[in-house]
């Protein structure tokens, strides 16, 4: 590998190459992200198939992925959901419809809109809108777009993105309207998609980074990551 501005450039080759990925990258403990300008289909799902999370920047007016195989990750067993009782409140209601797929595009503008600076930049758009009807020939892949909807308005109010690999689910990015007259509605959309992805049989889901509360009030888990590889390509890598 290539070392480019203190971080690694890695390539496809690289993840392919078990004694790269096993003793250079994974017990690398003191590197976590790397970069890439490859924007293949094959090079995102095969970061994303051996435990990389993937976002992107430019730099030196030069677009990246920027592949991460993190220090620790938050996950979430299904049997751990937690449900707060404002999240309760809001499920008795039934004043949403939950959708999963059936309007990336939608959510993929809403996140951008909602985060005004973020590393969703149009070249990442682009790939993971080719990606939303690609199937892999040997990697059981699947782009989500999760939406959360008001029944009545039917606008759009929370949602986010992700991938499936095999029997796991793993976040990538979301929002939830600021307005007041939706406040929960993202926790809600939460509990909406576990329900979901127990009921499919998901094994567990990966929510990435473990440093926000709110998976933590959800139920989740830190994992290190040796402890998250060894569940990760067990489900992964069947």
């Amino acid at each position: 590998m290539e070392k480019k501005n203190v971080v690694y450039f890695l390539t496809l080759d690289d993840i392919k190459d078990e004694n790269i990925l096993y003793n250079q990258i994974y017990a690398n403990e003191k590197s976590n992200f790397y970069v890439s300008n490859d924007l293949s289909k094959d090079f995102y799902i095969h970061q994303a198939l051996y435990g990389f999370i993937s976002t992107s920047a430019t730099i030196e007016d030069e677009f990246y992925l920027v592949p991460e195989i993190q220090f620790e990750y938050a996950i979430l067993d299904f049997e751990n959901l937690h449900i707060s009782k404002k999240v309760k409140k809001l499920l008795d209601k039934n004043e949403f419809e939950f959708r999963i797929n059936t309007n990336l595009s939608l959510v993929l503008d809403n996140i951008s809109k909602f985060h005004k600076t973020n590393w969703l930049e149009p070249q990442y758009k682009e790939l993971i809108l080719s990606l939303k009807d690609y199937t892999h020939p040997n990697i059981d892949f699947k782009i989500f777009s999760v939406e959360l909807y008001d029944k009545n308005t039917k606008e759009l109010i929370a949602g986010e993105i992700g991938y499936k690999i095999n029997s796991t689910y793993t976040s990538l990015t979301g929002f939830s309207s600021n307005n007041k007259n939706y406040n929960n509605w993202g926790k809600l959309q939460l509990v909406l998609l576990s329900f979901y992805l127990e009921k499919e049989n998901f094994s567990f889901w990966n929510l990435g980074h473990p440093y926000m509360q709110y998976k933590f009030d959800l139920g989740a888990i830190t994992y290190s990551r040796k402890d998250f590889l060894k569940r990760w390509l067990e489900k992964a890598l069947l």
